[in-house]
């Protein structure tokens, strides 16, 4: 697969449904948070998965990526850089369709081994920003 094209963007955005993101927590003032606010009013089911596994608007948290006890369309990474790797390879094995890195946040070994198994990427990007310009999102 390719990625953060803008039609690779408009895809993840538009044809899913659960984003399990990883980094969100019950800190309203951090970004994740507001993100996954975003998410929820555009129709998406966010899952936490924090080491905290909090619930956030009715959703029940997981520590990983792998107690998520459902599929999940997109894995939304909020975490260092250093982190990346071990989130996606974990993304891979559960059988996500997409992985979307927030800025700032990439590891290209990793990425690559996303993209070989047949995952969308969105590296360095922002839902919040991309959605209002790709689809007209408020």
């Amino acid at each position: 697969m390719t990625e953060n094209t803008d039609a690779v963007k408009r895809r993840v955005l538009a044809d899913t449904g659960v984003w399990a993101v990883v980094g969100l927590s019950e800190n309203t003032s951090r970004a994740a948070y507001g993100v996954a606010e975003y998410l929820r009013r555009h129709g998406k089911r966010t899952i936490p998965v924090h080491p905290s596994a909090p619930v956030i608007a009715g959703e029940q948290g997981y520590a990983t990526l792998g107690e998520i006890p459902f599929p999940v369309d997109v894995v939304d990474l909020f975490v260092r850089s250093d982190l990346v790797g071990e989130v996606i390879d974990e993304a891979v094995k559960i059988g996500a369709g997409a992985i979307w890195t927030q800025l700032d946040v990439r590891d290209e070994a990793a990425q690559a081994r996303a993209r070989d198994a047949g995952l969308d990427v969105v590296v360095d990007a922002c839902p919040r920003i991309d959605g209002p310009r790709l689809l007209g999102w408020r």
